[in-house]
């Protein structure tokens, strides 16, 4: 429920209140949601317009519906009648979005009209009133938009293809035992980039050298045991994780990785790009190898080109388990079901170590997932459910945010969201994070929060919101200093609850009124 609908604002009331929807696409364009909501926020005063409730989309592209958490929550409130506002400002056509098909652009300005919710550009020079001319302009720039991304599009995918067979790397990060470096216009070596890190200058470039040498001896080993001693990728993935030795993103390694890994290029010094292509954020698929763009010895290999021709030639000596081999779905769900039958459970190890059958990315490729697969054989894990769960917590996080953000904002105190961390930044000195703790029913019949996520010790508040059991709608909120959130380790459990009373809210309300006083407090 909004918050308008929570203090029972009706229709009537509503005139004169706006929301406003921010997108910004890219990361590098940190100002442009503050420059959208500085426009918008004169247009509106011009307007006489009071805006009530923030949208935003940060670092999102406006290509696709699905990704853009913003968006969704607007014409979700729109559709549902919790919309307290009459109009929704938005800085152009662009932001609202580039959508491939005009149709799909102009079909969620339609959902909002339907409702009485008119949308207003104010940075174009015409409009929104429903004319003749309004409707041409409007269509011409949806148009335009579109096909701007598909320009952009393939003038950066014919820039990357040059810098490939330069040797320079585009994108993504380095891969275990690898690391990227920065190399400035002459060549010289800028400094080493650390996950997450990118380059500023356009004039920079990125390659790949042998990364820590503790990796690189790792890597040597996994291709020791795979062609001297013939241990199985499973194998060798169960040794690095009882180890500890994990990936490169600290996480425990898995079958399918370490194969990536046996017959990836790079680690002889090839860079190989456009593998897989998914244009204007469509499905990936694999192309062809005629249309893979290569660069050979485009830097230090880390393993032996024999060692790894060695590699190849075991794993292309298996029994062809791929897609061509297999035409036939029902043939395939067969024999997946009846895997299931025999082991009473299904994974991807599993399915990899059943010489009958096709290979994991066989099934992923043929039916999208092996979700979908399971699915349809009848198989439905507890791992699907967790993830389900996770999904949901995100979208009401994302909800919650944008309902205090409005609120905040309202209150004349500027405030901002990052959907990434879950932090919510208050007037620039006061962030507190967001977490949502889903309820679970026990089979004692009693309830309980477990607390899944860990507790960001960098903010100065913690905000812990606990879901009913439906897992739909507020509990309660538990606004803590992160250090009483830390330690000693929160639980819900009833002996503990007296200790949590001072920092409980049961309506959005009190919790506005305690996110006040905490920007108010001096530190």
């Amino acid at each position: 429920m909004s918050q308008a609908n929570a203090l029972g604002i009706d229709d009537s009331l509503k005139s004169g209140r706006a929301a406003q929807y921010v997108r910004m696409s890219t990361d590098f364009q940190r100002y442009s949601l503050e420059n959208q909501a500085a426009g918008i926020a004169a247009f509106a005063a011009s307007r006489n317009l009071t805006i009530v409730r923030t949208y935003q989309d940060k670092g999102r592209s406006g290509l696709r519906f699905s990704n853009r958490q913003g968006l969704q929550s607007l014409i979700n409130d729109v559709e549902g009648r919790r919309a307290d506002f009459d109009f929704v400002l938005v800085y152009d056509v662009s932001r609202w979005g580039r959508f491939q098909d005009v149709d799909e652009s102009a079909h969620y300005e339609f959902i909002c009209k339907q409702a009485g919710v008119r949308v207003l550009y104010w940075a174009e020079q015409f409009e929104n009133d429903g004319s003749f001319v309004s409707a041409i302009m409007k269509n011409i720039k949806r148009v335009s938009a579109g096909d701007y991304s598909r320009e952009l599009s393939a003038k950066v995918f014919a820039g990357s293809c040059r810098l490939v067979r330069l040797g320079f790397k585009q994108g993504g990060i380095a891969g275990y035992g690898l690391e990227r470096v920065l190399i400035d216009q002459s060549g010289s070596h800028r400094c080493i980039l650390a996950p997450g890190d990118r380059k500023v200058l356009l004039s920079d470039r990125v390659i790949l050298r042998p990364g820590r040498p503790e990796e690189v001896e790792t890597f040597h080993w996994i291709f020791r045991s795979f062609v001297r001693e013939r241990k199985t990728e499973l194998e060798i993935a169960r040794e690095l994780n009882e180890q500890r030795m994990f990936n490169e993103l600290g996480r425990p390694w898995r079958m399918l990785s370490i194969r990536r890994l046996l017959a990836c290029d790079k680690y002889i010094g090839n860079y190989v790009y456009n593998r897989k292509s998914g244009k204007l954020k469509g499905k990936r698929t694999p192309n062809p190898p005629d249309l893979w763009v290569r660069c050979d010895n485009a830097f230090e290999a880390i393993i032996d080109p024999a060692l790894f021709k060695a590699a190849g030639k075991i794993i292309d000596q298996r029994p062809r388990r791929t897609l061509r081999a297999w035409k036939s779905d029902e043939q395939m769900l067969i024999l997946l079901r009846g895997l299931l039958e025999r082991k009473g459970r299904l994974t991807c190890a599993i399915i990899e170590d059943a010489a009958e059958l096709p290979c994991s990315m066989t099934y992923i490729e043929r039916f999208g997932s092996l979700r979908r697969a399971y699915e349809l054989v009848g198989y439905h894990p507890d791992t699907f459910r967790v993830y389900d769960s996770r999904r949901s917590a995100f979208a009401t996080r994302t909800r919650l945010a944008n309902d205090l953000l409005s609120a905040i904002q309202s209150g004349g105190r500027s405030a901002a969201f990052d959907s990434t961390s879950g932090r919510l930044t208050i007037a620039t000195a006061l962030t507190v994070s967001i977490v949502i703790v889903r309820c679970q029913r026990l089979s004692t019949g009693s309830l309980r929060w477990p607390i899944r996520r860990r507790i960001d010790p960098n903010v100065r508040l913690t905000l812990v919101v606990r879901m009913r059991e439906d897992n739909d709608s507020f509990l309660d909120f538990h606004l803590l200093p992160t250090r009483r959130a830390l330690k000693p380790r929160l639980t819900f459990r009833t002996k503990r609850q007296v200790g949590l009373r001072p920092y409980r809210a049961t309506t959005i309300e009190a919790l506005l009124e305690a996110i006040e006083r905490a920007a108010a407090a001096p530190r």
